[in-house]
């Protein structure tokens, strides 16, 4: 029996409803990704829409975030209301939700698992473990969906095939396909199968943390009993810090009643707001265009509106649905009433039991109601305007939540009016897109690096002095084109006042990581590690400049593994040191040592024979870095490696702020 590779699944209703909140606060792409990859349902609809005839021939998919890279915003956010919609007409009984919950905490747990496993053992694409993880069972999923029968024991006798014809629908590669079609193999028949078979099965096992699957480990990878075992715990407790960050009860009897009416009215408000605004579509620039959505506001939420807009001087009302629009102007300070307390803070403000001012009067008597809701439009630009609503105690939770979605969607059509584009622009997008150049940047740089590296090496190989030479100046321009490539793909981001943001070292790093380690580590006898703080890492310096010195001393550390070896990169914070708070940077190696004529002159400029132009700068600018921001750097090395330590100083905490 042949599966479909665009299926329809089941999936916990809190998950839904979590990532189309996260999509509406345009949370990180990092954070509504980590929402979806934990279902196996929204995961295999990702899977599928991305590995479709809508993209063409496309190159293989090696973990859910290239999916939904690949899908974009718009096709992402499209889905999920779709998925969202067929989540409302799922009917199932008492029995089957258990099931579904139970199905849940045993994909997510087999998905976690492969990738600790993964990391664990080196294998280099940890993310896709997860993925494969999360569909190893999908025929469980189908048979629950599926009345009694022969078609649903079919599928409960046939997961692994069932999985494996999907993977390979997916275009996901031979060998996952294989991690899914053997998955239930005896350890002692994968003992010298593919890597990624084994962590599969090995995953599957573990899920169950029964003496089988820590038996299984040992015989797989050689994991002693001890390590297996705090694997299972630290999973169980990541699966229960999932579980309490989605509202889904992991212990008691699962009713998702409470979740299936939010996730309904999440998405009828949405198809609302987004439908009305049609009917009413902002033609033009400018207050004019705000004032003609007010109707449509009253329309979707029944309640009388006002809609004041900024001006000159202030605010000043534009339109309502009242029958008669005074000539009303308000200077917003001080904000004492709800409308000026909502355009000030840029928040919505409820009258409540508060006691109105003059102002609140003038409005509850404009509007007729007991209550008023003042709810602000909201752009980078600031606030355009103010919508203002007559409540009562009954419908302010309601209107507050709806007229939200509505003010949103009014931003957004105004910030496309002004700067002409024609689709939806937010900063998922943005994220999305910067995400994407890496990646491109990704493969231009690999072969630069590795370009670089075999200079390096032919170099060690030439007695000619002239052609050492030569071979630096090649190299030190490849080093030039590197660090523009690196440069482009995350633009340092500006202040207001034209100060430089400060940089997250940690996310640098990581950046860096991976645009790195396949040149400069691609041998299999260098590696590159990373043990970084879970805490706050931001730095007084820009982007830029933390990749220089990244660059700069990760390049130096990997040149001296000449016959392999390690290099690691750590980070710790805050560190108290002479009064002020750091955050320290540690980047070491178990190469031979700095040589003798190097240390003597280590910080400091010295002049080679790099040709004209060229002058042999070393780690002088590393130094210049660092002492511009305020920072130290120190250096220890011997025949067993080299560490460079530097303290660089927490973003806020520069000692001369207000020269």
């Amino acid at each position: 029996m042949q599966t479909a590779p665009d299926i329809q699944l089941p999936s916990l209703p809190e998950v839904t409803l979590r990532a189309l909140e996260a999509c509406h606060q345009e949370d990180s792409y990092r954070k509504i990704s980590d929402i979806v990859s934990t279902d196996t349902a929204l995961v295999t609809r990702v899977l599928a829409v991305a590995n479709s005839a809508l993209y063409g021939p496309a190159t293989q998919l090696n973990s859910i975030d290239h999916a939904l890279l690949r899908l974009g915003t718009h096709r992402f956010q499209t889905l999920l209301l779709t998925a969202a919609l067929r989540q409302m007409l799922l009917e199932l009984g008492a029995d089957q939700w258990q099931q579904l919950r139970d199905f849940w905490r045993l994909s997510l747990t087999t998905a976690l698992t492969a990738r600790a496993l993964a990391t664990l053992t080196r294998y280099p694409e940890p993310d896709q473990a997860f993925m494969l993880g999360m569909l190893h069972n999908i025929g469980e999923l189908l048979a629950l969906k599926t009345p009694p029968g022969e078609t649903r024991q079919y599928y409960l006798d046939h997961q692994c095939d069932i999985a494996a014809e999907l993977v390979r629908s997916w275009g996901l590669g031979g060998m996952a396909e294989d991690a899914m079609r053997y998955q239930q193999a005896l350890p002692a028949e994968i003992q010298d199968a593919g890597h990624l078979v084994k962590l599969i099965s090995l995953a599957t096992r573990l899920a169950l943390a029964d003496a089988a699957g820590i038996a299984a480990a040992g015989t797989v990878f050689g994991l002693s009993e001890d390590l297996t075992l705090e694997i299972n715990r630290r999973i169980d407790r990541e699966v229960t810090g999932v579980a309490e960050s989605l509202g889904i009860p992991l212990n008691d009897d699962y009713k998702p009643a409470a979740a299936q009416h939010q996730l309904k009215q999440a998405v009828l408000e949405q198809t609302l707001v987004s439908q009305v605004l049609k009917m009413s579509p902002l033609d033009e620039l400018g207050i004019n265009a705000l004032a003609e959505t007010v109707n449509s506001l009253t329309l979707i939420t029944g309640l009388q509106a006002l809609c004041f807009g900024r001006t000159a001087d202030g605010l000043a009302l534009l339109s309502g649905t009242i029958s008669d629009i005074p000539d009303l102007n308000i200077t917003p300070n001080p904000a004492s009433s709800v409308l000026t307390e909502a355009y000030i803070r840029q928040t919505s403000v409820h009258l409540a039991d508060r006691n109105p001012t003059v102002l609140d009067r003038q409005l509850l008597s404009l509007l007729r109601s007991p209550s008023l809701l003042a709810i602000p439009i909201v752009t980078k630009a600031g606030c355009p305007g103010v919508f203002v609503l007559g409540t009562d105690k009954t419908s302010a939770a309601a209107a507050e939540r709806i007229a939200s979605l509505f003010t949103d969607e009014v931003a957004s059509s105004l910030v496309r009016m002004e700067t002409g584009h024609a689709h939806t622009g937010n900063s998922l997008d943005t994220e999305l897109a910067q995400i994407s150049l890496r990646r491109q940047l990704h493969e231009v740089t690999n072969p630069l690096t590795i370009i670089r590296q075999y200079i390096h090496q032919l170099r060690l190989r030439l007695d000619d002095t002239d052609l050492q030479n030569d071979l630096d100046v090649i190299r030190e321009e490849l080093d030039r084109a590197g660090d523009l490539l690196l440069r482009i793909s995350r633009p340092d981001m500006v202040g207001d006042n034209g100060s430089p943001a400060y940089a997250t070292l940690n996310h640098e790093i990581l950046t860096l990581k991976e645009l790195l380690e396949d040149g400069l580590f691609g041998e299999e006898n260098k590696q590159l590690t990373t043990s970084l703080s879970q805490h706050d890492t931001g730095v007084a310096a820009s982007p830029s400049t933390i990749r220089q010195i990244l660059i700069n001393l990760i390049r130096n550390a990997a040149e001296s593994l000449v016959e392999g070896g390690q290099v690691t990169i750590k980070t710790s914070a805050p560190v108290w040191q002479n009064g002020r708070t750091w955050v320290e940077l540690e980047i070491s190696d178990n190469g031979g040592g700095i040589p003798e004529n190097v240390r003597n002159v280590l910080f400091s400029p010295v002049a080679t024979s790099k040709g004209n132009g060229h002058s042999g700068l070393g780690l002088s600018i590393v130094k210049q870095l660092i002492d511009d921001m305020e920072g130290s750097i120190a250096c220890r090395t011997g025949n067993e490696g080299t560490v460079f330590r530097m303290l660089l100083p927490t973003a806020g905490n520069k000692k001369n702020d207000n020269d």
